[in-house]
């Protein structure tokens, strides 16, 4: 596992939504976008994570920031999964995590004693110009929001 570090170019890519709407990282270009990975709709830590960028959406906002979750979650469960916690971002599904490779967030994982390939929990910061402008993989998932934040509001 390799991910892409800050003054990379984002891969570009097209991914369904929740509602079976093709996405395009293209779509943001000229605005800063928070590219989030997480491992799987509907458990603890990623709907803590979900929920603290949700309840923040207005200030990241503010600070000119977008926001996209990807996961290797089925459209339909993470359409249940923004519908039961009020998510106001778009979710996407990279099933074949072709995405989740490009940005180098897919290797092997250790779980309960279990050793298996998943997503590795990193969000990339990419720039009005298709940059990777900052990666945060250091954060647990309660202040992942607040990492952000103090850094899209500190410049």
């Amino acid at each position: 596992m390799n991910p892409l570090k800050a003054g990379d170019t984002a891969p570009t890519f097209s991914l369904p939504d929740q509602d079976g709407e093709q996405v395009n990282l293209a779509d943001f270009r000229g605005q800063r976008v928070l590219v989030y990975f997480y491992p799987k709709a509907m458990t603890p830590g990623c709907t803590v994570q979900a929920c603290g960028l949700r309840d923040n959406l207005d200030a990241l906002k503010q600070a000119g920031v977008e926001v996209l979750g990807i996961s290797t979650d089925k459209p339909e469960k993470l359409s249940r999964f923004a519908e039961k916690e009020l998510l106001n971002f778009t979710l996407l599904s990279d099933e074949d995590h072709r995405v989740c490779e490009q940005f180098g967030v897919w290797g092997e994982k250790t779980f309960m004693g279990k050793t298996y390939d998943g997503i590795h929990r990193i969000s990339f910061l990419i720039d009005a110009h298709g940059t990777v402008e900052k990666v945060f993989d250091n954060f647990k998932t309660s202040n992942h929001h607040d990492i952000v934040l103090a850094y899209v509001t500190a410049a």
